[in-house]
C-alpha cells in the first residue's frame, strides 16, 4: 500500500489529502490556515472526526513539520518509508513544462523564476515544494501544473495579435488554467454520458471564485477562456474577466493608478464583488436585496454563455456542457440561467434534477446536448501523477 499526499499551497496556507493506493481512499484531509501570521490554525480530518489545533505557525517550514508530526501523532502514518511522494498544485508552468514532474533543485530553481508569470500562485506552490523537500528530504515532490493541459492548443488559439516577437522574446501568450481539473472532469463525463472521450465534444465550466471555461475535442484541450494570468475570460468572485486595455489607459490617466495597481484592482476588487460592491460569494448575493447583487449574477451567467456558445461554433456542435467546482456544482441558480440560454444548442434542460447537487444529468433524456454535473477532484489526479512518476509509468 502506498500513501501519496496532495498539497494545494497558498501564500498563508495550505490543504492536503493523504490517499491510499491502490484503493485511491483518502485517509485524511484538512489544512493549514494563516501560516505567517496570528491566530494560526491547524486542522486534520480522519475517521469522520476533525482535530484543531490552534499554535503558531510562522512559515511553510513549520506548517510541514506540523503536518508530519499530526500525521505521526495520530499513526496515520508511522514512517516516512510510508509516503510515496508529495504531488503540488502549481498554476502556470508557462512553456517551461509541458507536464509533471519529479522536482530536483535545478526545476525548482526554474519554477521560481516562472514566478513572474503568476505572482500570486507560482511563489507560494514554489515555496511549499522547498518547505517539503527540507523537512522530508528522502521523499519525491512532484509538482502538477495546471497550464500543462492546454499545452495542445493551437497557436490559433493561444497567440495574442500583437506582435509575434513578443511571444518569442517573453513567452507572452494565453497558458490557461484549472486544466487538473478538467483533466478530471471531462473523461468522467464522457463515461457518464457513454461516449468515447476522444471522439466527444465537451465543454467544461469550472466555475468558482477563480472561473473558466475549456473546450475539449478529441480528449484534448481545444481552447480555454483564461490567458496568460488567470484575470482573463469570465467575471469571476474578484477578478474582472475580458476588460478592452484601453478603458484601463483610460482610468490610469483619471485617477493616476499605477499599472500595479490597476492589476491589483483587477485580481482582487473586480469581479462581481466589483459589480455588487457586496460580496464575491455567490451565496451572499442569493441573499442579498441590492439590485446589484442580482446584476452581478447576470453578468457571470452572460460571460459564461458567451464562452460556451463561441465554443460550440468552432467545434461545429457539443455534445455535452459539464459544470463543475463550488459555484458549477452548488449554485443551481447560475446553471439554470446558463442552461436556459443554451436551449439553441439542442439542451433541454431538466430543472427539476437541477435543484439539487450531486455527479447527475441535469438535461431530459432525449436532450441532443447534455448537460451534467460532475464535481472535480483535482487533489486525485495530483495523487495519480505522484503514483505514476514515482513508478516511473
Amino acid at each position: 500500500m502506498k500513501k501519496v499526499l496532495a498539497i494545494n499551497s497558498g501564500s498563508s496556507s495550505f490543504k492536503y489529502k493523504l490517499f491510499s493506493f491502490p484503493s485511491e481512499e483518502v485517509i485524511a484531509r484538512g489544512q493549514a490556515e494563516r501560516v505567517g501570521m496570528e491566530n494560526s490554525v491547524f486542522k486534520i480530518k480522519l475517521n469522520g472526526r476533525e482535530f484543531i489545533k490552534n499554535t503558531a505557525i510562522p512559515n511553510q517550514e513549520a506548517a510541514v513539520s506540523l503536518l508530519i508530526d499530526t500525521l505521526k501523532k495520530y499513526h496515520v502514518v508511522e514512517s516516512l518509508h510510508e509516503i510515496a511522494g508529495v504531488g503540488h498544485r502549481v498554476v502556470d508552468g508557462g512553456e517551461v513544462f509541458s507536464q509533471s514532474v519529479i522536482m530536483d533543485d535545478d526545476k525548482l530553481d526554474k519554477l521560481f523564476k516562472l514566478g513572474e508569470l503568476a505572482p500570486l500562485h507560482n511563489i507560494p506552490e514554489a515555496q511549499g515544494i522547498r518547505a517539503f523537500k527540507k523537512i522530508i528530504p528522502n521523499v519525491p515532490q512532484v509538482a502538477v501544473f495546471d497550464t500543462s493541459y492546454h499545452q495542445t492548443l493551437d497557436k490559433i488559439h493561444y497567440l495574442y495579435s500583437i506582435p509575434y516577437k513578443y511571444y518569442k522574446e517573453f513567452g507572452i501568450r494565453k497558458y490557461g488554467a484549472h486544466g487538473t481539473s478538467v483533466r478530471y472532469v471531462a473523461p468522467r463525463a464522457a463515461k457518464m454520458m457513454h461516449k468515447n472521450i476522444n471522439i466527444a465534444r465537451l465543454i467544461v465550466c469550472h466555475l468558482g471564485s477563480g472561473a473558466s471555461v475549456t473546450a475539449v475535442k478529441n480528449g484534448r484541450s481545444f481552447d480555454t477562456s483564461m490567458g496568460f494570468s488567470p484575470v482573463a475570460g469570465v467575471t469571476m468572485g474578484t477578478r474582472s474577466g475580458d476588460v478592452d486595455p484601453s478603458a484601463l489607459q483610460f482610468l490610469m490617466h483619471k485617477t493616476d493608478m499605477s499599472i500595479d495597481e490597476v492589476i491589483e484592482m483587477l485580481n482582487h476588487d473586480s469581479g462581481v464583488l466589483g459589480i455588487s460592491y457586496v460580496s464575491s460569494d455567490m451565496r451572499d448575493l442569493i441573499e442579498s436585496k441590492e439590485k446589484r447583487a442580482k446584476l452581478a449574477r447576470r453578468i457571470f451567467i452572460n460571460r459564461v454563455v458567451r464562452y460556451v456558445g463561441a465554443y460550440a461554433a468552432e467545434m461545429n456542435g457539443v455534445d455535452g456542457i459539464i459544470f463543475t467546482a463550488g459555484i458549477g456544482e452548488h449554485d443551481p441558480g447560475i446553471r439554470a440561467g446558463i442552461m436556459s440560454s443554451l436551449r439553441y444548442l439542442g439542451l433541454d434542460p431538466d430543472f427539476k434534477a437541477n435543484r439539487t447537487d450531486g455527479e447527475k444529468f441535469i438535461s431530459k433524456p432525449g436532450s441532443k446536448v447534455k448537460a451534467l454535473i460532475v464535481p472535480t477532484n483535482e487533489e486525485l489526479m495530483i495523487a495519480r501523477d505522484v503514483v505514476d512518476l514515482v513508478s516511473g509509468n
